[in-house]
């Protein structure tokens, strides 16, 4: 399966970077450029894209609002790009249904696999910057037990490994379980917690304390 993507950015040499990259990888292909949010939702609908590239500050309409909209009017995820020091806004895009973020200074590869990841659901959150976004916009009270957040203990096994940026193989070999069972612990976890996707069980389990040692 080709993955189809809208690159949204306003900086024209930045869009064609990143747009280029994208084009010259085997399996992927760019069905439009946007230079402002609005352009990106316009884009996202007829080109049903299954990913929107999308910077945060735009003109016309930003990247968070662009977000609520795209994800809410079609079926296209969206991975964020943000500079390396954290953009305030993020946080507020992932709430709007983003389902990751990436740094703009991103290797290709590195960009690559968080586009796959998205479309996998099993977003990848750059890891020099989870931390420091998860400190800045949540509480973190004691851990709660996982009879207080209505979910097993395996389950809250699999959360905090979740909350660790691993995948669900990974969450596999560490817990000894296969990889379908975890993908069913994963399942699970949405719905109990009514997640919506992958990035919003991290954000949960930071909220609740469920955070990895630093």
């Amino acid at each position: 399966m080709t993955v189809r993507v809208v690159v949204a950015d306003d900086q024209t040499l930045v869009r064609a970077g990143f747009a280029g990259i994208i084009r010259a990888a085997e399996g992927f292909t760019v069905v439009a450029e946007a230079a402002n949010g609005r352009e990106a939702v316009q884009a996202a609908r007829p080109h049903r894209p299954d990913v929107v590239l999308m910077d945060v500050r735009m003109p016309v309409m930003d990247g968070i609002a662009a977000t609520r909209e795209v994800t809410s009017t079609t079926s296209a995820k969206v991975l964020v790009l943000t500079t390396f020091d954290i953009d305030a806004y993020v946080y507020e895009a992932l709430r709007a249904g983003a389902g990751g973020f990436v740094l703009k200074d991103v290797s290709p590869d590195d960009l690559l696999a968080g586009i796959r990841a998205v479309v996998r659901g099993d977003a990848l959150l750059a890891p020099t910057v989870t931390r420091r976004l998860i400190d800045a916009f949540t509480a973190r009270p004691p851990a709660p037990s996982a009879d207080r957040l209505g979910i097993t203990g395996r389950e809250l096994d699999v959360l905090t490994l979740i909350a660790a940026g691993h995948t669900n193989s990974e969450i596999g070999a560490r817990l000894h379980i296969t990889e379908g069972t975890t993908k069913t612990h994963v399942s699970r976890l949405l719905a109990k917690l009514q997640a919506r996707d992958r990035v919003h069980l991290v954000i949960i389990a930071h909220r609740h304390g469920i955070a990895p040692a630093r």
